[in-house]
């Protein structure tokens, strides 16, 4: 039994329980955190700002499904965070973000750092906010934390520490259980409820989203044989391989998708929470029995007004539901008529996004088919995600429902360092890569391979073709931008501008075997200059 300042204490209980890499800015007020830190054998990201470091550990956990951690300051530290942690709740990954706080302030004034409610301004933008004032409630809210990110609906949670206590002396927490429960699969009954949805329906169809990306292998099989047809919300892009003839791919926001649900006679929403982001209009289209398969309560209870409401975990539930179907099941759905609407489709977003999909082509021809995506909100973005073809989950991450720029390129490095030798690409826009650039310096520091993309179109495109749509004229969309080549090379990494297509699919070859990051600047009229 080791005693030591409870900092220190905190980085070996992570250990303990699986933790390895952890996000973050030392100061003078978590400085007792990083005590542990190297004696723990966990290492250290050291970000170039708070936000950086939120995003790094949200793109650590998409990476890898574990949890992503952060260390952060009171005060500023813990302000500049609550952006990542807001994109973590809005989109379902799990965090944990642990800071120091000031050990009164309510009757003392002017201190360093100092806020009125840090927990409560910290509540706005994750599941929970608790403060730890001893080492006993320290080592219970880390293991709430970790058991809720492990079982029920991943959500980031925060807890901070006094620094009074961070520094004093504690006893080492309790060695962990030997395994985190298991979530719950549905009742019997509702296995059934849904075989015989299933077996009475001729057009069945299923949406599946984010929740439902783990145990595919296991019930993927069986869904085979259902001859359903499909849709995936962008979070969920890759369950469904691309190709497979009954898919819709990730087109929800079509509007022609509404008249495609409506034709069906039975419609199954697994792990997706149908929300704004994902339609772009109030109701879903259905005109049939509506199932809902979530762990999370809330989605049974929403606008969508499903009939049949299944609380568990979606991989668990399908596949001990769709285990029980026998035989190959025949329905009215055709190949060729999901073909002709996807083709439709496509035809709408290359008129809607010109010179887009040229480049998205050329990316997905020299990208391994193992890369792993992390894109910012960028008019490249809004058009590849609805068409790159995508054949495995969890392999395109975007921040889906905060909805903030500057996301891709720390979450990229997050993603890269949690997947080691796995190809990473980030893209991001002219604008959004300004909103945490100085991250590039960690991708130089640590010599990460990862190529980054700037669509370089110059403004605001997205806002100003809104603002057009909108009859109002466009206003504060353009900026100057630097010289991006110029500045990555300040920073130490590679850069490059391709003046084709096939120049651009060879900047991604090589930008994957170079050690150290790449910038590659795209301008928005590659697609019309040959190659």
């Amino acid at each position: 039994m080791t005693t030591r300042p409870l900092g220190a204490q905190i980085s070996h209980m992570l250990k303990n329980r699986g933790v390895d890499t952890i996000f973050g800015i030392p100061g003078v007020h978590n400085q007792e955190m990083y005590r542990g830190i190297e004696e723990a054998g966990i290492t250290h990201v050291l970000a170039r700002h708070e936000q950086g470091a939120g995003f790094m550990a949200d793109g650590y956990a998409r990476a890898t499904g574990k949890v992503g951690v952060a260390y952060v300051i009171s005060g500023p530290g813990l302000c500049n965070i609550m952006t990542p942690m807001g994109q973590a709740y809005s989109d379902s990954v799990p965090m944990l973000v642990i800071s120091s706080v000031l050990d009164e302030t309510g009757a003392k004034r002017g201190q360093l750092h100092q806020m009125k409610d840090q927990e409560g301004a910290a509540a706005t933008v994750c599941d929970w906010s608790a403060t730890a004032r001893t080492a006993d409630a320290s080592y219970q809210l880390i293991d709430r934390a970790l058991t809720e990110l492990s079982t029920g609906v991943p959500s980031p949670k925060h807890i901070q520490v006094p620094i009074a206590q961070l520094e004093a002396s504690a006893p080492p927490a309790p060695d962990r259980a030997d395994a985190w429960p298991l979530r719950p699969g549905a009742a019997p009954a509702q296995r059934n409820v849904l075989v015989d949805r299933i077996n009475a329906s001729r057009r069945p169809l299923f949406i599946f989203g984010g929740g439902a990306t783990q145990g595919v292998d296991r019930w993927m099989p069986h869904f085979q044989r259902l001859n359903a047809a499909s849709f995936t919300t962008y979070a969920g892009r890759g369950i469904i391989p691309d190709d497979s003839p009954l898919h819709f791919g990730a087109t929800l926001a079509r509007a022609g998708s509404a008249a495609v649900i409506a034709s069906a006679d039975l419609v199954v929403a697994v792990g997706t929470r149908l929300s704004e982001v994902d339609l772009w209009r109030d109701h879903l289209g259905h005109m049939a029995p509506l199932v809902r398969i979530d762990l999370d309560p809330e989605c049974l209870s929403d606008r969508h007004n499903a009939e049949t409401r299944i609380l568990a975990d979606a991989g668990a539930h399908l596949t001990e539901s769709l285990n029980q179907m026998e035989g190959v099941k025949d329905t009215t759905w055709t190949a060729q008529d999901v073909a002709a609407t996807r083709a439709k489709w496509r035809a709408e977003i290359d008129v809607e996004r010109p010179g887009i999909l040229p480049v998205a082509d050329a990316l997905k021809a020299a990208a391994p088919a193992d890369t792993m995506f992390f894109s910012d909100m960028t008019q490249f973005a809004y058009a590849a995600k609805e068409v790159y073809p995508m054949d495995r989950p969890c392999h395109w991450h975007h921040p889906f429902g905060f909805g903030t720029l500057g996301y891709a390129l720390p979450a990229a490095i997050g993603g890269k360092i949690g997947v080691g030798d796995q190809p990473v690409i980030a893209i991001l826009g002219d604008y959004g890569f300004q909103y945490t650039v100085q991250e590039l310096a960690v991708a130089v520091e640590l010599g990460l391979t990862l190529p980054i993309i700037i669509w370089d179109n110059g403004k605001l495109g997205e806002i100003e073709d809104g603002m057009v749509r909108a009859q109002i004229a466009p206003n504060a969309v353009n900026q100057r931008n630097p010289d991006f080549l110029k500045l990555a090379e300040a920073y130490g990494a590679a850069a490059v501008q391709p003046a084709d297509l096939d120049g651009f699919a060879t900047a991604i070859k090589t930008a994957l075997q170079t050690k150290g990051p790449t910038i590659i600047r795209v301008t928005s009229d590659i697609a019309l200059t040959g190659g």
